[in-house]
This record gives structure tokens, sequence and C-alpha cells, in this order.
């Protein structure tokens, strides 16, 4: 497979997640601990049967920051895992989508990067976007707010990951993840222990298969891919193939869920990608 098909695929296999955390019925927070776990344990595997080592002198250079992106990650995934609760997956992956804006308005003050006109248009755009898909502008008034709500705090975690990320350059992909995965696991366990209820009866073969398909499929399996085709790719290739993830949980939620999705909603979920794609392509000069 190359470099396009193993994004593809990864970006595929992230669109679904919505839909098996809807068949598993654990609290978010040990769903996300178990994805975490599992996850680094499939890429040490992954690493040992390559034979690569890591590099443990960049890991130990970094090593407050990767931890304290990995539990940004952690809690990321249990705001995410409630907003599947409250509102449809089409609305909260639209909502989590909405990041790379964050990103964009954080550039100037954490980056020093300029905030082009191009940009701030392209955050209007998916900021009025975002209200449409709330529904907070029709009759029902937002019966899903609060799944919202928690999708766009998933969302700012998610833009402070990137944010982090950015500092972590000299640390390789496979390492940064499987560390920052190992936090998130390490950070959650606790809270999992001390606040939510744990029952073993809980744990049917069927959760228990389920587990593994988020934790080897969704986290191991498609970070892989992801990150085994980064280094072939263009960033604004990588960046705009990366939308093919919420399409398709959009598409999902309507077809296997049958998640009703109005034509307001519709149009704010255009504008919200529309505008994440947009802010992604390359600068042209004045000629164009």
């Amino acid at each position: 497979m190359n470099a396009t098909g193993k994004l593809t695929l990864s970006m595929i296999i992230f669109g679904t997640i919505g839909i098996f955390r809807r068949l598993i019925p654990l609290s978010s927070g040990l769903v996300a601990m178990s994805r975490g776990l599992i996850g680094v344990l499939f890429l040490l595997l992954v690493m040992r049967l390559r034979g690569d080592g890591m590099d443990r002198a960049a890991v130990r250079r970094k090593l407050p920051l990767l931890c304290l992106s990995g539990a940004a990650i952690g809690v990321n995934w249990i705001l995410l895992f409630e907003a599947y609760n409250y509102t449809s997956v089409a609305t909260a992956t639209l909502c989590y989508y909405l990041a790379p804006m964050f990103v964009i308005l954080a550039s100037p003050l954490v980056l020093r990067e300029k905030l082009t006109l191009r940009k701030l248009a392209c955050v209007s755009a998916a900021l009025l976007g975002m209200v449409f898909v709330s529904g907070v502008l029709e009759a029902s008034g937002g019966a899903g707010l609060k799944g919202v709500l928690l999708g766009l705090g998933a969302a700012v975690l998610y833009a402070s990951v990137v944010l982090m990320n950015k500092q972590l350059g000299d640390v390789p992909a496979y390492d940064r993840t499987i560390v920052q995965l190992g936090s998130s696991a390490a950070v959650l366990l606790p809270y999992v222990l001390l606040v939510e209820e744990v029952s073993i009866e809980a744990f049917t073969p069927g959760v228990i298969a389920l587990l593994l398909v988020v934790g080897i499929v969704h986290t191991g399996i498609a970070y892989a891919l992801y990150f085994g085709s980064l280094m072939q790719l263009k960033a604004q290739t990588a960046a705009i193939l990366s939308y093919i993830d919420p399409v398709v949980a959009v598409l999902l939620s309507a077809l296997v869920l049958r998640e009703h999705m109005s034509l307001l909603s519709g149009l704010g979920a255009v504008l919200v990608l529309g505008a994440a794609v947009i802010s992604e392509l390359p600068n042209r000069g004045p000629a164009h």
C-alpha cells in the first residue's frame, strides 16, 4: 500500500470510532484508558517486530512535555466519548474538527505565526458553521447542547496537543506516540479507580472484543498507518486527507445510526469542513 492509501485507510478507521464507542457499555474514562493502554502495547510490539529502538535521549529531553501532552490526549478522549453520549456522532465529530481553527487562533501568541486574512475568514466561516451544527437556531434550541460543549472541549484539548507537538520535532513520531499513549493511560488510571464505578461483570467477551478493536485497530494500527505515511507525503496533502475522518463519521452517523441532520446542520457541516480544508491549502503568489 502506498503512502496515500495508508493515510486514507487510517482516516477511515478513525472515522468509525464513534460507532464502536456507542456499542461499548462502559464509562468514557474506562474506554479512554483502555484505548491508551492497548494502543501503547500494540505499538511497542510493532517496534519490537520491526527491530526499531526508541531514541531515549530525545524522549528524556522532552519527557515533561510528552507526559503533559499525553495527559491532554487522555482527557480529550474522555470529552469526545462523552460527547457521543449526548449528541449525534456527526455533531460531536464536527465540533471536534474545530481544533484546527483553535490552532490558527492560538498560533500568533504561541508560535508567533501571522494570522492571514484567509485564515481569519476560515475561522469565521467555521464558527458560523458550528452555530448551525449545534442546532441553537432551530426549534429544538440545541437539544444536544451538552454534547456540543463536550465536543468543543475535546477540540480545545486536541488543539493544545497539536501546539505542544510542534515543540517535539526532535522526538521521532513513533516514540512520541508511545510515550503519549502510555502517559494518557497512566493519568487516567487513578481517575478511573477513584471516580468511576468499575464492575467486573461489565467486561463480557463482547465488550472485551470491542475494547481490543478500539485499542488495536483504532489506535495501534491506525496510528501505525498514519505515521508510516507522513514521511512520504507533502504536509498539505496529509492535512487535507485527514478530513476523510469527519466525512466518514458524518456519513456513518446518517447511514448506520440513522441520526437525523437538518438542512441547516448540513450547511454548517459544509462550512466547518470547507473552512478547515481551505485553511490547509498552500499560499499562492500574487500571480495566482
